[in-house]
């Protein structure tokens, strides 16, 4: 036997053993403590991998596991606590020497406790070490839907780390920078959506089953055995076999925005907007912004090079888009908003420089704080951040930036011209070198200095017109609330065991409560064939209706939509106890259901989506204008006010400035779950 067979066969034993020993230990223990395997030794690194992790992040496993899967995830994701059930089979059948398990952050920006939650898991892991990270975790999914700071500090405290240095930094915000690099390296990876694991740079979308991660994790072995027998040291295995995987995948797509286009002219509005730099400027810059964005920071000093360097030939116009996973961004809006009212445009510049300045200290505190200091009323500042003053403004901001395609900070238009992101000075100067040249021209040609702007956009590319479907008129059996006579009539298409149904019942009440009786939501059944316990949910509540009217209706669906998730949630007998609940007559439910009374109108309902083409849920209708998935309350504001525009209407006081920070309409979306 040569030296190289023998050392290769010394790594396989040892693997092996180390295999063996991980049983052994896991059989002499609890059957649940599996996350008790993890390493925080000295300090190291992989990120020269193609998906690069450190020990800066959470480990489960060793370092020198053959295989690395590395997880992308959100604690407010169904799927994702789905999937937690498969990685635990899967910790049970690799063994901690066989299998790493990294995880990232990726919080959506529609679940609006996930963003918090992973600051507080995160905040635990610098405090408390993986070991820690990892039992926070597990009570963070297995309480998904209580996830609020009291409960995290609790959880904190379970977990081992001192309650009142983790709350100490958790209102700091000490590590929210980490998030949002985790989310960048998601990005760069191709990951949209939650959850996404990549296991040695092989990528699973989704909550997968246990074979589709078993055949990469055993192929991967496989491949590992190979690169240490090839020479490969352990440690590297992970790095190589990443950078081969990533190079034979398929190029991702960018779903989540328009890709950057240096040509069309898009017709963008100056406004009421802050701005820097003269009206007849040959050039206008346009940013949406958010101040607590870290990417936006690294784009203040090349914005500052460009007003230098160009002088009056460059205009800069600022607009706000606060990320709604940036807590601390709309306050400081306010604050910058309420200087440049009491102070003019000066008094916005003053402001903003420094927010930047201090874009890790944004609490309330703070923002009064800089009120003093930038010689402002501080009383008038508190009120309106109290008070959200300029939130209609803002979501003007917003929507405008939604119709525009302007997804994520920052995001520029330069003389309409789309750039994205914290872009390097060169590829402002390209495009400001070129729009210089165009202005000239038009100079040349007589159009006035301060009509270039306008002149240059004055065909520029307008957002498309709403999608319309068209869709039968409900029938006289439909459940609705709201006006009975409304000029303005919503029509809610869902399925009660859809998760993203029930995640948007919280705007659905928003909007109820915003515009009162004049509008009227009338639900449409659709219960789509992948949840097959969703029908006779749908016939359970239409005999609610039967029974008791609307009122009968909507306290039914309450409590489907309260238990969706729950173990037998929508079983016969779980059905009938909440019959028992809403006070229906028992005999006449069961009858309903035994006989089908309500199956015919339920698979009606069902055509009337599919002859309109709407085939996932849920989904609505307004006067006509069509609204796909689980979108934030401002995407449905629009509509329905364009609705009762087109209907003589005014839409009420309440509906002018949702209460509440504006989630940006041009945030992903939880999409309608598909056909």
């Amino acid at each position: 036997m040569n030296k190289g067979t023998a050392i290769v066969g010394f790594l396989l034993c040892f693997i092996a053993g180390m295999g063996l020993m991980w049983s052994i230990d896991r059989s002499a223990g609890s059957r649940g403590e599996i996350t008790a395997a993890v390493d925080d030794g000295q300090p190291w690194s992989d990120e020269d991998a193609a998906i690069p992790v450190s020990s800066k992040d959470p480990m489960w496993g060793s370092r020198t596991a053959p295989v690395t899967m590395v997880v992308f995830s959100d604690f407010e994701c169904p799927f994702c606590t789905r999937v937690e059930g498969t990685i635990n089979q899967i910790k049970e059948k690799y063994g901690p020497e066989k299998l790493r398990i990294i995880w990232k952050n990726n919080p959506l920006p529609f679940h609006k406790n996930a963003r918090p939650a992973a600051l507080a898991a995160e905040t635990v892991f610098r405090l408390g070490g993986s070991k820690a990270f990892w039992k926070f975790h597990e009570l963070a999914f297995k309480n998904q839907k209580s996830l609020t700071p009291a409960n995290f500090e609790t959880w904190a405290a379970e977990a081992g780390v001192d309650k009142a240095k983790f709350k100490a930094a958790f209102d700091r915000q000490e590590y929210m920078a980490k998030i949002d690099a985790d989310m960048a390296v998601g990005k760069s990876s191709g990951v949209t959506g939650t959850p996404a694991s990549i296991i040695n740079g092989v990528f699973l979308s989704g909550a997968q089953p246990l074979e589709k991660f078993t055949a990469v994790i055993d192929e991967q072995l496989k491949a590992a055995q190979a690169a240490i027998a090839a020479g490969t040291k352990p440690e590297k295995v992970y790095a190589k076999l990443a950078a081969e995987n990533k190079a034979k995948a398929p190029p991702q797509k960018d779903r989540e925005r328009p890709q950057e286009d240096d040509k069309t002219v898009w017709k963008v509005p100056v406004g009421d907007s802050p701005t820097k730099g003269p009206a007849t400027a040959l050039v206008t810059i346009v940013e949406w912004s958010d101040f607590q964005c870290p990417f936006c920071t690294k784009v203040v000093p090349t914005i500052d090079e460009l007003l230098k360097t160009y002088g009056d030939k460059v205009r800069f116009v600022w607009k706000n888009n606060p990320l709604p996973f940036h807590q601390r961004a709309e306050p400081a809006a306010e604050l910058a908003m309420e200087a440049r009212a009491q102070k003019g445009d000066k008094g916005f510049w003053d402001a903003y420089y420094l927010l930047w300045k201090n874009q890790q200290k944004l609490s309330d505190d703070d923002l009064l704080g800089y009120a003093k200091e930038l010689g402002l009323d501080v009383e008038k500042v508190k009120v309106a951040i109290t008070t959200k003053k300029y939130g209609a403004a803002i979501a003007a901001d917003q929507e405008l930036a939604d119709d525009l395609q302007a997804s994520g900070t920052p995001h520029f238009f330069i003389n309409g011209r789309r750039l994205v992101g914290a872009q390097p000075i060169d590829k402002f100067k390209t495009i400001i070198d070129e729009e210089i040249k165009k202005a000239e021209g038009l100079l040349a040609k007589g159009v006035a200095a301060k009509d270039l702007y306008a002149e240059i956009i004055k065909d520029g590319k307008e957002p498309p017109p709403p999608e319309r479907k068209e869709v039968a008129a409900p029938a006289p059996n439909s459940p609705w609330k709201g006006g009975e006579r409304a000029k303005v009539v919503m029509q809610v298409f869902s399925d009660f065991e859809c998760p993203f149904c029930k995640r948007v019942e919280d705007t659905i009440s928003q909007i109820s409560k915003t515009y009162g009786d004049k509008l009227k939501i009338v639900w449409r059944h659709r219960p789509l064939p992948m949840h097959k316990n969703a029908p006779l949910a749908s016939e359970a509540s239409q005999e609610a209706y039967a029974q008791k009217g609307n009122a009968g209706f909507w306290a039914y669906h309450e409590l489907l939509f309260k238990n969706q998730g729950q173990p037998e949630a929508f079983s016969r007998a779980s059905l009938e106890k909440y019959a028992e609940e809403v006070g229906l007559d028992m005999t006449k439910f069961k009858k309903a259901l035994d006989t089908n009374t309500h199956k015919a109108f339920v698979e009606s309902e069902n055509s009337v989506a599919e002859k309109a083409g709407i085939s996932g849920t849920p989904a609505f209708v307004v006067n006509g204008y069509f609204i796909s998935g689980a979108q934030p309350f401002s995407k449905f504001k629009k509509l329905i006010d364009k609705a009762m525009k087109e209907a003589g209407e005014t839409a009420p006081a309440a509906a002018k400035r949702p209460a509440g920070p504006v989630q940006p309409a041009a945030a992903p979306a939880a999409p309608a779950v598909p056909k």
